[in-house]
């Protein structure tokens, strides 16, 4: 065979699988991109908030002292139940005792010279009514000095008995105080509930809160009749959040119940932290809101500060046209006509959500308005229609997916669901 003929049958042999590799390429192309397909259908959405925080009474009492003393008797231990009025704790009373002695002999002794004082404002009376009764008997027998220095000594009388009156009343006031000091040696119960917490023993010296409310605490009573999960919810969730709304909620200590509620109480104000980050501006903390939760039926052997987690569902919708979460994606299109919107709601945007709808094997970029979110799905306000398909998934592929490109149904299921948990 001849150099040229074998040179002719490679270059044919090479037009023939460059040729093949075409019409693989052309054939794959014609297939299309493989992606899970969707029909846009009405469902029953619930629309949640999930926090997280913990158990806590409706009412908690912290027991502080108002004196200084040592610690003689504490009669309750952590989990004893106790009744208004109920002894907690006793403060050493001795120097309070000897205070409200020492309270009482003043007053003896103010009233004492109270009574010294009036009686010589008496005797001074007696004397400036026998001089003016002389004196108009016969202005001679009493001079002019001598009923003034009568009418002197009267008032001084009188108003050394009054200040008397008034040293009486300051000493019944240091005696109240006294007394009053000395009641504070015993604290009882404010409140019928259960010991939650035991802070001091017995020995130690309590000390009034007054600069710091940690040092001060002895012991909290709790009312665990009402229990509540007080739970944080960020800014952008607390919005939708309103008072009576129902909660699910689940306790770490009792992992296989969950316990209804309903929403008691939203902070107005954001809760405030102690201490920031260095180089944290206020802008940069997350700001989150206090939310109260009343549970329905609490376990009778709950206890404060379990961790837990509560659902509070903000929105139901009992037949929403809805779509993928995974299906909602942005791409840079036309925004949706406003032509009914008021003119300040109006704002031209590059970028617009949308899902990509398929139509004779072509997915189109379709922007659409949703709603509220439910667990897996969107709420559907506009853009799409009843039993229309769309590009479900997989994940990356709807975020890389280009406009008017060819699809085709995915082959299974589980490559569909591999592929969104990358």
């Amino acid at each position: 065979m001849s150099g040229r003929k074998k040179l002719a049958i490679g270059g044919g042999i090479a037009l023939v699988f460059v040729a093949a590799v075409g019409l693989s390429t052309a054939a794959r192309r014609d297939r299309g991109v493989e992606v899970r397909l969707e029909e846009v259908k009405r469902r029953f959405l619930v629309a949640t908030v999930t926090a997280s925080g913990q158990i806590a009474p409706q009412r908690a009492v912290d027991i502080s002292a108002d004196i200084t003393g040592r610690i003689v008797q504490i009669p309750v231990k952590e989990g004893d139940w106790v009744k208004k009025g109920d002894l907690l704790v006793r403060i050493d009373p001795s120097q309070y005792e000897a205070a409200v002695a020492r309270a009482q002999a003043q007053l003896s002794s103010a009233e004492a010279s109270a009574l010294q004082a009036r009686a010589n404002r008496d005797q001074a009376k007696r004397a400036l009514d026998r001089a003016l009764a002389l004196r108009q008997t016969d202005p001679n027998l009493v001079s002019d000095e001598q009923l003034e220095q009568a009418q002197t000594s009267y008032e001084v009388a009188q108003a050394l008995a009054v200040s008397a009156e008034h040293q009486v009343e300051q000493a019944r006031a240091a005696l109240r105080e006294a007394r009053d000091q000395l009641a504070k040696t015993v604290l009882r119960s404010p409140i019928d509930g259960q010991v939650t917490r035991v802070a001091v023993e017995e020995g130690e010296v309590a000390v009034p809160s007054t600069f710091s409310r940690e040092t001060g605490l002895l012991m909290t009573v709790s009312d665990l009749s009402v229990i509540q999960v007080k739970v944080q919810v960020d800014e952008t969730d607390v919005v939708r959040i309103h008072l009576g709304d129902s909660a699910e909620v689940t306790i770490d200590a009792f992992p296989d119940t969950t316990f209804s509620g309903r929403v008691t109480k939203i902070a107005q104000s954001a809760v405030r932290s102690a201490a920031s980050p260095a180089g944290q501006t206020a802008t940069d903390r997350a700001v989150d809101y206090d939310v109260e939760i009343t549970l329905d039926n609490p376990p009778p052997d709950i206890r404060p500060d379990l961790s837990a987690t509560a659902k509070i569902i903000t929105a139901i919708r009992d037949s929403a046209l809805s779509i993928p979460i995974i299906a909602l994606t942005v791409r840079e299109h036309n925004p949706i006509s406003t032509e009914n919107a008021p003119r300040d709601t109006i704002r031209v945007r590059r970028e617009t959500e949308g899902v990509f709808v398929v139509r004779g094997g072509i997915a189109t970029f379709q922007p659409v308005r949703v709603g509220i979110a439910g667990e897996e799905y969107f709420e559907v306000l506009s853009g799409l229609s009843e039993g229309d398909t769309i590009v479900a998934g997989p994940y990356q592929t709807v975020r890389d997916l280009k406009d008017s490109t060819r699809v085709k149904p995915m082959r299974s299921v589980q490559q569909a669901s591999g592929t969104v948990r990358q």
